[in-house]
């Protein structure tokens, strides 16, 4: 594409150019060929002199359309003067000026109109200025008069051409660019919410193995029979630590959707079983509920399944307790997820900055639409309470 600005063009650019002048050049002594009694001649030194000096000019039209289409209609204006015939012919480098001011111009549509309107009339004007007008005379005239603007015209059509396709194209650049910021925001959240996965399955059976380790441990020389049977325990612990990461990884693996039923996400209804493997490990939990249960969304029991199964993860951890408390209370618009723990406090969460165990809770929370608060309480012990949304009640009090 030829540059406007003042930067060199690409060779093609200048052979363009010349071809263009060069056939300027010649429309021009062609015009000079016709005389006013309609015969025809070799060119006179007047059709060189206009040829020369429009044409000259026409290299700059890109950089000076203004300027350009002012030295050519000037040299329009001088045919008549000159004794020349006023033709289409002979204005060839006005109206190539004409359609690339148009095509360039960066006034106003309005403006861009006048200022044609303005060079077709002084073209046309210097006929009967100087000679009388015959009917030829106004046929060519009208020739005259309509090429400049059927130039400004297609000029002017190509620019808006142009200025769509340039806007279209910016278009699909931003929306490109949305799609892929979008792709990315996408993969960021999905290696979130992946990781958050992978820390509370980790770390929840990981957690009861070590317990259950510990235990065997202590136990080994005093008694045998419970120490087998925690044993026995840790082989279960970790065998089904083993099938959920590499169903996890499995389902991370795969390119496409699963052709087979997927396993459904836990629940609050697997609290019991959940509640049971945390008793094996040696940590004694209590449940207590307050009003009426009803059914929660999937991923607001999957929420709330999560976060007592990492707060009891947190408690065995590092409450240096052997007791805690699940407390579910039902509302008319939320349940209250809360667990809490008598323990020192002496490490571990009591004592260090949050860490992913929390973080992870906090951000379950809030994907689902409710809240989660962490801390200590004022007698003792460490306190984890969330609000999880209820979806509305049915008329008629139905579930």
């Amino acid at each position: 594409m030829t540059k406007t600005g003042g930067g060199p063009r690409p060779r093609g650019a200048w052979w363009r150019e010349g071809a263009v002048t060069a056939t300027a050049f010649v429309l021009c002594l062609l015009g000079g060929v016709v005389q006013v009694d309609d015969t025809l001649t070799a060119p006179p030194a007047a059709a060189y002199v206009i040829a020369v000096v429009s044409c000259a000019v026409l290299p700059l039209r890109r950089r000076a359309p203004l300027a350009v289409l002012a030295a050519t209609t000037a040299s329009g204006v001088l045919v008549a003067p000159l004794g020349l015939l006023l033709s289409p012919l002979i204005v060839a480098p006005a109206l190539i000026t004409a359609y690339s001011y148009a095509l360039t111009a960066r006034t106003e549509r309005r403006a861009a109109g006048a200022v044609l309107g303005t060079s077709v009339v002084l073209l046309v004007a210097s006929t009967p200025l100087f000679g009388g007008v015959s009917w030829q005379d106004a046929s060519r005239m009208g020739s005259v008069a309509a090429f400049p603007l059927m130039a400004g015209v297609l000029g002017h059509s190509v620019r808006n051409r142009r200025a769509y396709l340039a806007a279209v194209e910016e278009r699909a650049r931003r929306a490109e660019e949305s799609r892929d910021g979008e792709a990315r925001r996408r993969v960021a959240e999905e290696r979130v919410r992946i990781a958050r996965e992978l820390h509370d399955l980790v770390a929840h059976q990981i957690t009861l193995a070590n317990a259950q380790a510990t235990v065997a441990a202590h136990l080994f020389d005093i008694r045998p029979e419970q120490t087998r049977k925690s044993l026995r325990e840790l082989v279960e612990t970790t065998g089904h630590a083993l099938d959920e990461l590499r169903s996890t990884v499995g389902l991370l693996r795969q390119s496409g959707d699963t052709a087979g039923p997927a396993e459904p996400a836990p629940g609050l209804s697997r609290l019991p079983a959940l509640l049971a493997s945390f008793r094996g490990a040696g940590l004694e939990v209590s449940v207590e509920q307050e009003g009426t249960a009803r059914p929660l969304a999937p991923g607001v029991d999957l929420t709330a399944y999560r976060i007592v199964q990492e707060a009891l993860t947190n408690v065995t951890k590092h409450a240096a307790t052997g007791t805690a408390r699940v407390h579910l209370a039902w509302s008319r618009d939320r349940v209250t997820v809360t667990v809490a723990d008598d323990g020192e406090g002496a490490v571990g969460v009591h004592s260090r900055p949050p860490g992913y165990g929390l973080i992870g809770m906090r951000e379950r929370a809030t994907a689902a639409g409710g809240q989660l608060s962490a801390g200590r309480r004022p007698e003792g012990g460490f306190l984890v309470s969330a609000e999880l949304p209820l979806p509305p009640a049915r008329p008629g009090g139905a579930p």
